[in-house]
């Protein structure tokens, strides 16, 4: 299969093709949708533990000593109570409200952090820091073409990453890290990830993830260790209720009618957004992100129509088949008069009306502690 030339590829594209992965384009990229199946992927990582190659998010490192007071600039949470190696999870917004990306922000000291961006936002992101980094005294620098990212999820994470790496990773709490050593190259080890399920996000050099990749797929072997795909990758994401960027939030949208209220602190000293997000919190929110359960046979996908009584009150943002639930599920902006847990509207599929129920996600219990923001 050629690959398009404006394509970007990860530096695990061939180890992708020699473990058999369907390649396909996704935001610029040539990435590997599935390996031996979305379901059997899913249930990998649900059950035990896969991997993921997630090179492709961007990575912006921020340092100075005014790096604290730009970053609290550009954010909606606030930074200020972070520790050394802790993480967050975040907004950035327009001056109107709208998300320009959410992120996850890395402390390493007073004067240093980095943040991970999603992969379509990356060049997108680095521009918008720069145009308002004005007036601060940090450095700002766009690190994505030298670092790779590897995600490990699932209940044996730990374990199979302990034996070749030298941190104690025991000692990581959920949304810390640490830096360490895998195969002997330097990473950084965050205990976050996209799936519900515990597991590390291990950010290394480019130019050593094939080694790496490979030595964490033979000690990976007694684990019975799977590389996993985009696909499963977003079946995971869904059954936890997690956002999606250019599908749930996007550069138009309200965050507060996401859900994201919890990482919106209005009451920090000035950031973008804030007078645009405090007008729309004090005249209430007039729609709201919800799932929705399928309860007859059918595969909800993206834009289908979401119905009460016939008539169209939504489109879903995502939709797919819950490996975990066996049934449909999606998310949906709806008004906030079929919000409510338990309403029955109808999503279109094929030009069937399938039922449907409103649920609060996410679809099923993580697994990991809360977020603590």
């Amino acid at each position: 299969m050629a690959v398009d030339s404006d394509l970007k590829t990860t530096p695990l594209h061939s180890m992708h093709k020699e473990l058999g992965g369907k390649l396909v384009p996704f935001a610029g990229w040539h990435m590997p949708i599935q390996f031996k199946g979305v379901i059997q992927e899913h249930q990998c990582v649900r059950d035990g533990v896969g991997i993921f190659d997630v090179s492709h998010m961007g990575e912006i490192e921020i340092t100075g000593p005014d790096a604290k007071k730009l970053i609290q600039h550009l954010v909606t949470n606030d930074i200020e109570p972070m520790q050394d190696n802790q993480a967050l999870y975040t907004l950035m917004c327009l001056e109107t409200g709208g998300v320009v990306d959410d992120l996850l922000v890395h402390r390493f000291s007073d004067d240093h952090y980095f943040l991970c961006v999603n992969a379509s936002n990356s060049d997108k992101d680095f521009q918008w820091i720069l145009k308002n980094a004005g007036g601060f005294n940090a450095s700002v620098k766009n690190t994505s073409q030298e670092t790779a990212q590897l995600a490990v999820q699932g209940k044996h994470s730990e374990a199979l990453l302990q034996k070749i790496c030298d941190t104690p990773l025991s000692e990581i709490e959920y949304y810390h890290f640490r830096k360490g050593k895998i195969h002997n190259i330097e990473c950084i080890l965050a205990r976050t990830g996209y799936t519900g399920e515990d597991g590390f996000e291990v950010y290394l050099p480019s130019k050593n993830a094939e080694s790496v990749y490979k030595a964490l797929i033979e000690e990976g072997k007694p684990f019975n260790l799977e590389p996993i795909g985009l696909g499963a990758r977003d079946t995971l994401r869904l059954e936890m209720g997690y956002a999606l960027y250019g599908n749930e939030l996007n550069e138009t949208c309200n965050p507060l009618e996401a859900g994201l209220g919890w990482v919106i602190k209005l009451q920090k000293e000035g950031f973008l957004g804030q007078v645009a997000l405090k007008k729309q919190k004090d005249a209430g929110l007039s729609r709201k992100l919800v799932g929705l359960r399928l309860l007859d046979r059918g595969v909800p996908r993206p834009h289908y129509r979401v119905l009460s009584s016939g008539s169209p009150v939504g489109e879903l943002t995502s939709g797919t088949f819950s490996p975990s639930l066996n049934t449909g599920i999606g998310l949906c902006y709806v008004s906030t008069e079929y919000a409510k847990p338990g309403t029955k509207l109808d999503v279109e599929i094929r030009k069937l009306n399938v039922p449907a129920e409103v649920v609060k996600p996410p679809f099923l219990p993580s697994r990991v502690k809360k977020i603590n923001c």
